[in-house]
């Protein structure tokens, strides 16, 4: 077996969220906790407020909300607000957690239309179309709810026909962008969507426990005509508008205690995202995926999703080798590439959990070369431990570890 990682490196964490943080929100992050009505906590969340319209491209009117939780609660939030018993929705599905939003609106009352796809792909435009064409007469859908990126399947959708598609028939258009904010092209004002979501600790590269999102006018506006009970009062959009314009304004508010500490992290992480500029950080991670799917390749590896165009910036989702006999499965590898001192995550889909693994490659380290570099020779490492020989090396290139390194070597460094 190869020798594993030396015990002076600390774990490297390279799974699909929480990921490791810049040392600047790191810094941002570890001071005694503000009280939620301190001066300092009260500019840095007024600040995020203004910054998310920018790094969301929302426009000047739309509402954006912090509230403490996950992308899970993010995603509660939308549907709670939009959505009342009895509404036909249509939800895109590609991957565990599409399938998630469809079992929220379920909860809801509602009744889902769903667009699916085989593990890997995503249904196509007109497949969607096709089923709102399917529609009974005065059973109209309402909204539109598709994730952007799914981390279960590392497959990414293209929103904007879809948000189109959603003006064209009167719907809203709300977007899971959990695993895709900061790391993948989304145009809220200019594609016209109503809702996009995510949650603290993926591309934007902060702790985990926010729940972050911004609503368009529309949005707001269906909310406030929404029928039936009121959502729950710590979901409900119309509870916190008020606290949240009065942060803006640079003003102390309260309804539920924020956690204060993130609140000072996420300034740190949008005012970096800013510095760089969104386009620019975004193409910095789209040129990281492609050097690591390069980097796969020469392992001998294969993607989850089925063309390249549906292949995530944000994470790689790894089919384990041919040559993986069934007495190796994604657990023994991603227990190996642990013991190299890189932590990855294993499958989500019930079917294929124990033939594929994922790794998370967005934030802070796609700035740092060394860092991805240190989680293929990981992957190299266990797939030799596992006994799942790698390509022969060819004459001229060197052996294959040394190609999937080297597709790493023109990543630029930004610390």
């Amino acid at each position: 077996m190869t020798d594993i990682a030396p015990p002076h490196l600390a774990p490297l964490l390279m799974i699909p969220g929480p990921v490791e943080v810049s040392p600047e929100v790191l810094a941002a992050f570890s001071v005694p906790p503000p009280g939620h009505t301190a001066p300092a906590l009260v500019e840095a969340f007024g600040a995020s407020l203004e910054s998310m319209r920018r790094v969301w491209s929302a426009e000047p009117a739309s509402q954006p909300f912090v509230i403490g939780g996950g992308g899970t609660a993010a995603m509660d939030m939308a549907v709670a607000n939009l959505v009342a018993a009895g509404d036909r929705v249509l939800v895109v599905k590609t991957g565990y957690f599409s399938d998630r939003l469809a079992e929220m609106l379920r909860r809801q009352g509602a009744a889902t239309v769903e667009v699916a796809a085989a593990p890997g792909d995503a249904p196509d435009l007109e497949a969607v179309r096709e089923a709102l064409a399917g529609q009974p007469s005065g059973g109209r859908c309402t909204a539109l709810f598709a994730t952007h990126v799914d981390t279960s399947t590392g497959v990414r959708i293209d929103p904007e026909p879809l948000a189109r598609l959603a003006r064209e028939h009167g719907m809203l258009s709300v977007f899971d962008g959990v695993c895709a904010t900061a790391g993948e092209t989304f145009d809220m004002a200019g594609w016209d969507a109503d809702v996009y979501l995510t949650g603290s600790q993926k591309a934007l590269g902060l702790p985990p426990g926010l729940a972050l999102m911004v609503a368009s006018p529309r949005a707001l506006a269906a909310r406030a005509a929404r029928r039936g009970p009121p959502p729950p009062m710590y979901l409900d959009w119309e509870v916190w508008q008020p606290v949240l314009r009065a942060y803006e304004e640079r003003r102390a508010a309260y309804f539920s205690t924020p956690p204060t500490n993130l609140i000072l992290a996420l300034a740190a992480g949008l005012a970096a995202i800013e510095a760089e500029g969104v386009a620019p950080r975004i193409a910095r991670h789209q040129q990281a995926a492609r050097a690591l799917r390069a980097a796969w390749r020469a392992l001998g590896l294969e993607i989850l999703p089925k063309r390249d165009e549906l292949a995530a910036n944000t994470l790689s989702a790894i089919r384990l080798p041919a040559t993986a006999s069934g007495a190796v499965t994604a657990n023994d590898l991603v227990a190996r590439i642990s013991a190299h001192g890189v932590n990855v995550a294993g499958g989500l889909l019930h079917d294929l959990r124990n033939r594929y693994f994922r790794i998370g490659h967005m934030g802070w380290v796609i700035g740092r070369p060394d860092l991805l570099r240190r989680t293929v020779a990981a992957v190299a490492a266990a797939l030799r431990d596992c006994g799942l020989a790698l390509p022969a090396p060819g004459a001229a290139s060197g052996d294959a570890e040394r190609q999937a390194l080297a597709a790493l070597d023109d990543l630029p460094v930004r610390s």
